[in-house]
């Protein structure tokens, strides 16, 4: 039987692109606020004036499990931290591995399953739900996502008719870093094309600076590549139709993107060394460090990047600067991703730990730490510590229903969210090698038929 994965069909895939290409991203200064924000809670949040009534929980404790590691994680604590403060309960942050599927088995096996996980993928929720493992959310957490979330993203988190994800964290990932003092020495432009993108990395190149870091280590990072040049270039219609399997991997419109990829990937001297050895991360800071001699001009990937460039000494807006993913086809992509918050053990603790994370409160602590973006249409703007994130984030919210989520993310875990497996695997061997096309969508096709048992 066919595993239908959810999505949302949008009416034109340019929408989000066209709100981030009509400001001046690269004009925006940087800087912000490190504050946790956990004096935020007498504060109106957004357009609702108040704050998330929550019960009080003394001595009640938590487990929440999720992936996030280094800042991302850091913060997050910061968040449930105001959790604790206003609740009394006790929270502990779980890490967990990839696949976080796998990792909820085991600790499901063992009796002791975290009270509630912070899934990446869609396919994971359906997953979670079929394995009896996810709980719906209650009624307050349902009434608080009516409230603050457009119906496409309330969607992504329902399964059967039930409302069972919060998507507390959301991602742009049509993005692509450059660092502004190798652009200016090379006289490099912003491309708003792929051709133009081909140019600038050229210029970049002549410069004597290889254009592109990539985190290959990570095989994530390469499908991400894949969906934004496969979206533009094929279009919505035929993006839907791949990333339910209803065409196959061999189809020539995934050797045409594959092509596409292999102009950047398979292009001497291009793609910074070591790439299959570079987690994602490390494809980031290597960009802006090194003053105008970094190991790479640009790097791919969502804005989420700017929690990685913090770690740097570049300011996001001045020293590291941002441009639209550019449209390889007739218009840009435009793909989203995102976490959402499932309870795997219900309680009143659990259930108000997911109302908490589906109101506006929550998301603008998080908002103010920098490299978070949010799906809650009442978060206030003003929240985000630099323009860059804030424009980021407002066109994000204006696009209502308008974007197409990540495609490996609504595969099923073993194609599309596996280390070592699947469709990380094989974007990481057509890295490697990047003139074995047929051989990579062979691959693709063959992994993907077992996975989605068709």
């Amino acid at each position: 039987m066919r595993r239908t994965s959810r999505i949302i069909r949008i009416r034109g895939a340019a929408a989000l692109a066209a709100g981030v290409l009509a400001v001046s991203l690269t004009a925006c200064g940087g800087g912000g606020d490190d504050d946790s924000g956990g004096d935020d809670e007498d504060k109106g949040t957004g357009d609702t004036g108040t704050t998330v009534t929550l019960p009080k929980l003394d001595g009640e404790t938590l487990e929440v499990a999720a992936v996030w590691t280094g800042a991302e994680q850091a913060n997050f604590k910061k968040v449930l931290a105001e959790f604790e403060k206003r609740t009394g309960a006790k929270v502990t942050f779980v890490p967990a591995q990839d696949p976080i599927i796998n990792f909820l088995g085991s600790k499901v096996a063992g009796g002791a399953p975290p009270d509630v996980a912070m899934l990446p993928q869609p396919g994971a929720i359906k997953q979670a739900v079929d394995k009896g493992w996810a709980k719906p959310l209650g009624a307050d957490a349902v009434k608080e996502l009516g409230e603050n979330y457009s119906r496409g993203w309330q969607d992504i988190g329902t399964i059967d008719g039930k409302q069972y994800g919060v998507y507390y964290k959301a991602a742009n990932k049509s993005l692509i870093w450059y660092n502004a003092q190798v652009f200016e020495n090379a006289g490099a432009a912003e491309p708003k094309t792929w051709d133009e993108l081909l140019t600038a990395a050229q210029t970049v190149y002549d410069s004597g600076v290889t254009p592109f870091s990539v985190g290959g280590a990570d095989g994530w990072t390469l499908t991400d590549w894949f969906e934004n040049v496969y979206l533009s270039q094929a279009g919505p219609e035929k993006y839907d139709q791949l990333a339910r399997h209803e065409i196959k991997w061999t189809d020539p419109s995934v050797k045409e993107a594959l092509t596409t990829l292999a102009g950047i990937w398979g292009k001497k001297d291009y793609v910074a060394t070591g790439a299959l050895g570079t987690d994602f991360p490390t494809s980031v800071t290597q960009t802006f460090t090194g003053g105008d001699q970094p190991k790479a001009g640009m790097v791919y990937e969502g804005d989420f990047a700017q929690v990685n460039i913090g770690e740097t000494k570049a300011k996001v807006g001045t020293d590291a600067k941002v441009f639209p993913f550019p449209a390889v086809g007739d218009t840009a992509p435009v793909v989203s991703g995102g976490d959402a918050a499932v309870i795997l053990d219900d309680s009143e603790a659990a259930q108000a730990l997911a109302t908490f994370l589906a109101s506006p409160d929550a998301a603008e602590i998080h908002a103010k730490l920098g490299g978070f973006l949010s799906p809650n249409k009442n978060v206030d703007p003003s929240t985000y510590p630099n323009e860059v994130q804030r424009k980021i984030a407002e066109a994000l919210v204006a696009s209502g229903d308008d974007f197409r989520f990540d495609m490996s993310d609504q595969a099923p875990q073993a194609f599309g969210g596996t280390p070592g497996k699947g469709e990380w695997k094989a974007l990481q061997d057509f890295l490697k090698n990047p003139g074995d096309i047929a051989g990579t969508q062979a691959k693709l096709e063959a992994d993907a038929a077992a996975a989605y048992g068709n």
